[in-house]
C-alpha cells in the first residue's frame, strides 16, 4: 500500500514538473490597502479589491476622495502604508529593478495627459516604445522603421490619421487625449491605467474617447482601470465600478441588462445606492 501511494505520488510530480507558469483571472488585487502622503492622515483606508483580466474597472468618486492615490499606488509610484498589492503577481515598487521592467506593460494616462507640446503627434506616440528602442536613440530621434510604421497604424486607429506632424500644442482637448491614448497603446500594455481622461470635455467628445478605449480593450485584450467622476458614464462601459469616499470603498457595483448588480454595498441600503445612481442622471 505504501508503494503504491509512493508511485501515485512520483507520477503526480512528475506530471507537475511539466508545469512551467501559473495563470490567473486576477490581474490586480489589493488586500486591506491603506496610504498616505504624510504618514499621518490617510488619503485610502483598507481598501480590498480584485480586478480580473480583461476588464474595465472604474473609480469613481468627488474630488480629494483617493481615486488617484489609488492608480498611483497600481503602478508603483507610491507605496502603501499598510497592506499588500499584487500586479500580476508582482508588488509595484519602482525600487525594485524586476517591477521596473514590468512597468513597461503598464499604460498609464495622468490627469496633465503628460504630453510634451512642442514635439509632433508621431514623436509623442513614439515616447511609448521608449522601452524598446532606448533612452539615447529616443533622444537622437533614431527610431526604427518597424516602430514608426506601429505608430502610425495606432494613430490611425486613435483616429488621427493626417495629424501624425502636427504639434500637441495645436490639439484640440479631444485630440491631446488621442494622443495620450495611442502612447499608452505603442507600450503594448497589458494594463491601462486612465486619470479622468475624460474630464472637462463634453458629453459628445466624451463618448468619442470612452468608445475609443472601450474597442481598443477589446481588440487587444486589455485590462483598463479608469477614474471617473461620472457614475452613469462609469456604468455605461465599466464591468464594475468602485465608489470610493473618504479614502474608503463603500460601494462595488454593475449594471447587467437592467438590473443594478450589487457586489459589495457594505452599510449602503438599497435606497441610496439607487439614489447615487439616479443623482448622476
Amino acid at each position: 500500500m505504501f508503494l503504491n501511494k509512493l508511485k501515485k505520488k512520483s507520477i503526480h510530480s512528475s506530471s507537475f514538473s511539466k508545469l512551467s507558469t501559473i495563470d490567473t483571472k486576477i490581474l490586480i488585487q489589493m488586500n486591506n490597502v491603506s496610504a498616505s502622503y504624510d504618514a499621518k492622515n490617510f488619503s485610502l483606508k483598507e481598501i480590498t479589491l480584485s480586478i480580473e483580466k480583461g476588464t474595465n474597472y472604474a473609480i469613481v468618486g468627488q474630488s480629494g476622495s483617493g481615486k488617484s492615490t489609488l492608480l498611483k499606488l497600481i503602478n508603483g509610484m507610491m507605496n502603501p502604508s499598510k497592506g499588500q498589492i499584487k500586479v500580476d503577481y508582482q508588488t509595484p515598487d519602482m525600487n525594485k529593478k524586476q517591477f521596473r521592467r514590468a512597468m513597461s506593460k503598464i499604460g498609464y494616462i495622468p490627469q496633465s495627459l503628460g504630453l510634451i507640446k512642442n514635439i509632433s503627434v508621431l514623436e509623442n506616440v513614439l515616447i511609448g516604445a521608449l522601452p524598446r528602442i532606448g533612452r539615447l536613440n529616443s533622444f537622437l530621434k533614431k527610431f526604427p522603421e518597424n516602430e514608426i510604421l506601429e505608430a502610425k497604424k495606432i494613430i490611425q486607429l486613435v483616429g488621427l490619421r493626417g495629424k501624425e506632424n502636427r504639434k500637441a500644442y495645436m490639439l484640440s482637448g479631444g485630440e491631446k487625449r488621442r494622443v495620450a491614448i495611442a502612447r499608452a497603446l505603442m507600450q503594448k500594455p497589458i494594463l491601462l491605467l486612465a486619470d479622468e481622461i475624460v474630464s472637462e470635455l463634453d458629453q459628445v467628445t466624451a463618448k468619442e474617447i470612452m468608445d475609443l478605449i472601450a474597442d481598443a480593450q477589446r481588440r487587444l485584450n486589455l485590462t483598463a482601470v479608469m477614474v471617473h467622476h461620472d457614475m452613469q458614464l462609469a456604468l455605461k462601459y465599466a464591468d464594475r465600478v468602485a465608489v470610493i469616499k473618504e479614502g474608503q470603498k463603500i460601494l462595488e457595483i454593475g449594471v447587467e441588462g437592467d438590473k443594478i448588480i450589487d457586489f459589495q454595498s457594505g452599510n449602503i441600503s438599497q435606497k441610496e445606492i439607487m439614489e447615487l445612481y439616479n443623482n448622476e442622471s
